[in-house]
Order: C-alpha cells, then sequence, then structure tokens
C-alpha cells in the first residue's frame, strides 16, 4: 500500500539549495539546529495563540448576535476593549501551552524530548 513513501525530493537536485530542504536532517547521533528549534516553537506557539485568539472571537461575535440591543456587549467601546483583551488572554494561554495545539505541531516538526523546549 503506503509502506514505500519516499522523503519530498526537488525536482532538480543539482538546482536545490538549502533552503529547499523540508525539515533539517535529524540523524539519530545529530541534535536538530537550535536556531530551526527556536523558530519552530516561536511558530508553533504564535499558532496556537492565533488560534486561541480565533476561538474567543467567534464566542464573543455569537455573544454579541444574541445579545439584546440595550447590552453592554453591543457597545463599540466595549467589543474592542473585549477584543484587545482576548487577544492578550490567547498570547497568554499559548505561551503556557494550554491547548496542546503547539506541542502538536512541534511532535511533528521535532525529535521526540525536544518538544517541550521553550
Amino acid at each position: 500500500m503506503l509502506n514505500n513513501l519516499n522523503p519530498l525530493k526537488p525536482l532538480h537536485p543539482e538546482q536545490a539549495g538549502p533552503a529547499d530542504a523540508v525539515a533539517p536532517a535529524a540523524d539519530a547521533a545529530q541534535a536538530p539546529d537550535p536556531a530551526y528549534v527556536a523558530k519552530a516553537t516561536k511558530a508553533a506557539v504564535e499558532f496556537e495563540s492565533f488560534f486561541i485568539s480565533h476561538m474567543l472571537h467567534q464566542m464573543r461575535e455569537n455573544q454579541r448576535t444574541i445579545a439584546p440591543e440595550d447590552s453592554a456587549a453591543k457597545n463599540k467601546v466595549n467589543q474592542d476593549m473585549t477584543d484587545m483583551v482576548d487577544n492578550m488572554l490567547a498570547g497568554n494561554l499559548a505561551n503556557q501551552r494550554a491547548f496542546g495545539v503547539a506541542d502538536a505541531i512541534l511532535k511533528q516538526l521535532l525529535p521526540q524530548g525536544l518538544n517541550k523546549a521553550g
């Protein structure tokens, strides 16, 4: 079936450069580049922050939709402030890796034992 999957290779290997690599080579004897680990961790945490922020935004939108017209949720100033607080909350939760999204991403990108680096 799909047992013979080959890693991605450039169409023209003679023209491939270091930027064309799919992921850094991670032999059992060689640890991944610390700069790669740092970039991957930062990107994973930022994605988790985006994910949480989007989820909170959707929840607030639903709350505003069902709120009565005279509700504080319909006030534009309150909406701006709650959006700002939601973004800050999302960043804090992502930095704590509270939802585990960043860890799941890093588990795919980094060798075992390095996905808690941060």
